[in-house]
């Protein structure tokens, strides 16, 4: 069965009181994240031209944190930004935590466009911006609600498609999950997957999905769909466990009648699918793949797999 809360949360001691909010890094400054801001004139509100790298850090270990800070610099170059020098980069994800006194955390490092010169269209002419936060660890579903299941809503609206925006761009475009998500809570589901431009199965807020068919998982190419960290995990420990994965378009039709499904998040790990729109996926409880990959993945973590320890 899947690991209780006590079991994920053993240990897990609460930050100082201050650092429950928060703690942020902006322009060369560390402060509470009530306190930060970002300037309303700025690209990164008015357009969301903004991108963002979000890391987690669990038992003392920041999880592939080489692998995040390689993305946040692709997405740095395909969308045509300056980012910080990596040891300043780096410097600051630790600093953050050892800061707020985690002892699990989500660490968020961001850039956005910028302010632009008054009255200037250009998108050469902003200086982009740099900043960064770090919060108590962030969850989709609690544990306690994992070890039931998610009841999912399965949206007719369409993810952005890649032509338009690149997805393996770690980006703030989540205007479509938003209403997804509000169509969902009307559903008295628990979260939203969408559908690509071919009307295939994609992604949701913040995670990637995953079906168990005979022995095997499948989960849609990383073409409509950003390649998620814990995406990339779960393929990995699948070779580990000699469990074949493929990478395909997955249909709606097939995602309903799969004997297991899943979702993949930093916020949360493997999160248990046990109905779609109301219709119980296989057995309508959380499957003995998703369970096995579900432990696997907290035994290893917790263990210091993949991990970067905390500077002293």
């Amino acid at each position: 069965m899947l690991q209780s809360v006590g079991t994920l949360t053993r240990g897990m001691s609460q930050p100082a009181e201050a650092a429950l909010e928060g703690v942020a890094y902006v322009d060369g400054q560390y402060l509470s994240a009530s306190e930060a801001s970002v300037p309303l004139l700025d690209w990164g509100v008015t357009r969301s031209d903004a991108f963002q790298e979000t890391v987690s850090f669990w038992g003392g270990y920041f999880f592939r944190l080489d692998e995040h800070v390689e993305r946040f610099y692709r997405s740095a170059a395909r969308l045509r930004m300056s980012p910080p020098d990596e040891n300043l980069l780096r410097s600051v994800i630790h600093e953050l935590v050892k800061r707020g006194r985690y002892t699990s955390a989500y660490v968020q490092v961001h850039m956005t466009r910028g302010v632009p010169p008054v009255g200037s269209r250009d998108v050469r002419a902003c200086a982009n911006r740099f900043r960064a936060y770090a919060v108590p660890y962030v969850w989709i579903a609690k544990p306690e609600h994992q070890s039931r299941g998610l009841k999912v809503h399965l949206s007719e609206r369409c993810r952005i498609p890649g032509v338009s925006v690149d997805p393996q761009v770690k980006h703030y475009h989540w205007l479509d999950f938003q209403m997804g998500l509000l169509d969902a809570y009307d559903r008295d589901c628990d979260t939203v997957l969408l559908r690509d431009i071919d009307g295939n199965v994609a992604e949701g807020p913040g995670f990637n999905a995953f079906v168990v068919e005979r022995g095997k998982l499948t989960t849609p190419p990383a073409i409509h769909v950003l390649d998620g960290m814990t995406r990339r995990t779960i393929m990995d420990l699948a070779g580990i466990l000699g469990i074949a994965v493929e990478e395909r378009p997955v249909t709606v039709e097939e995602f309903v009648a799969a004997e297991e499904a899943f979702l993949t998040s930093t916020a949360g790990g493997v999160l248990p699918i046990v109905a779609v729109d109301g219709q119980e996926i296989g057995t309508g409880t959380v499957g003995k793949m998703t369970d096995i990959l579900h432990n696997e993945y907290w035994t290893r973590r917790s263990q210091g797999w993949l991990g970067t320890p905390l500077r002293p």
